[in-house]
């Protein structure tokens, strides 16, 4: 090992002759060699100095090379060309700069015996300033006859990162916009007041749209991992006819009346109102939908123990095949392009609230959906909300 200065990784290499015997280990088996020709993603072998003993195909196009021998002793940052890769004569992993890159976490954390993953940015030495890499990294330990190895692998996110950035410019300006019209519709509502119908349309339309939009974010968000909470106290029953009240216009134009439970326990929960709701809401829209004129559809909760339950119950009857695949992503009796309402239900839920959401259907009674949550009651000390009982 040659021993070099280094301000984060070690700097120490094997000599090739070492570099040699340890390629031999792949070489040597031509099946293997196949099968990680055929990963798409590159794929690359490090012994414990972080050298390259072994990279695929994939990985040598993407550094650019014409024969995968070039890259022997290498390590990963010179070989595919980023900028900070010889700025030191220890090399890759060893300036300040590398103190952030993910691609050195991950490889570091592999050697101590733990697979890692993490996201990388690389600027490379090329003409073109721009030219720069977005990656998400994987490194897995290999122990290969008593020798401590490490199986690093690359995924361009170049694209995820971009639609990423895309989407908070194009939410952030859209929900600008419809908050504007939603502003003015509720102004204009207030000065017509209650008996004109054009402007409840109108203030409904626009709540609808922000509401919408806010779906389809937080939909993305918690789809990416992304989704923030936000932890307050509220009351169960007031929750509910919020709710209820939202969807009011839209029940009355199809004959449908919408009621809370006047049984229904008006208890205290810390949860986060906007993902609950969301889940509450996408209930009631659906019993709306499945509901014909002249029905009702009736939404209660009650505490039992230290968990919430809630409830949306409308009469209709879902079919056994409806059943078995009303949670899955993109399933609809709508249509082809609807269906992520019951799909979020059980990802908001599920994923982000520690509960659970289920349903019964049967022809007799009709369909309940149900979603049971923790109380989740805070240490802290948070000013308890007021309410009353409001059946619609």
């Amino acid at each position: 090992m040659i021993r070099l200065n280094t301000q984060f990784a070690s700097a120490e290499r094997a000599d090739f002759m070492e570099i040699v015997r340890q390629n031999q280990y792949f070489s040597e088996f031509g099946l293997l060699g196949q099968i990680l020709d055929s990963v798409q993603n590159g794929v690359v072998i490090l012994n414990q100095a972080r050298q390259i003993i072994f990279m695929n195909k994939a990985m040598m196009t993407a550094a650019g090379l014409s024969d995968k021998a070039e890259a022997l002793g290498l390590r990963v940052g010179e070989a595919i060309g980023c900028q900070h890769a010889f700025a030191t004569e220890g090399g890759c992993g060893t300036t300040e700069f590398c103190r952030s890159c993910g691609a050195i976490k991950a490889i570091l954390i592999a050697q101590t015996g733990r697979a890692n993953v993490q996201e990388c940015r690389i600027a490379r030495e090329a003409a073109n300033p721009f030219d720069a890499l977005d990656l998400r990294v994987a490194a897995t330990p290999l122990m290969v006859e008593g020798e401590q190895l490490s199986v690093f692998s690359v995924t361009d996110i170049a694209d995820e990162k971009r639609r990423q950035v895309l989407e908070r410019i194009f939410f952030h300006d859209l929900r600008n916009t419809a908050s504007v019209i939603y502003g003015a519709a509720d102004l204009l509502h207030q000065k017509m007041g209650e008996e004109d119908p054009l402007s409840q349309m109108l203030n409904w339309a626009s709540h609808k749209l922000v509401d919408e939009i806010d779906a389809q974010q937080q939909l993305l968000a918690a789809e990416n991992g992304r989704l923030q909470l936000d932890f307050t106290t509220i009351l169960a029953v007031p929750l509910l006819a919020q709710l209820a009240a939202m969807y009011r216009l839209s029940a009355e134009e199809k004959q449908i009346q919408i009621q809370v439970d006047p049984h229904a326990d008006n208890f205290v929960m810390v949860t986060d109102e906007a993902v609950i709701g969301r889940v509450l809401g996408n209930m009631i829209k659906n019993a709306l939908e499945a509901c014909k004129a002249g029905e009702t559809v009736t939404v209660g909760c009650r505490q039992e123990n230290d968990e919430a339950h809630f409830w949306v119950h409308n009469p209709a009857y879902m079919p056994p095949h409806v059943q078995r695949q009303v949670f899955l992503r993109s399933f609809s009796t709508k249509g082809s392009q609807r269906g992520l309402g019951t799909y979020s239900m059980r990802l908001l839920s599920e994923r982000y609230l520690e509960g659970h959401v289920g349903f019964t259907s049967n022809q007799k009674t009709g369909t309940t959906f149900t979603a049971t949550y923790p109380l989740k009651l805070s240490e802290l000390e948070v000013e308890q909300p007021v309410g009353e009982l409001v059946v619609f």
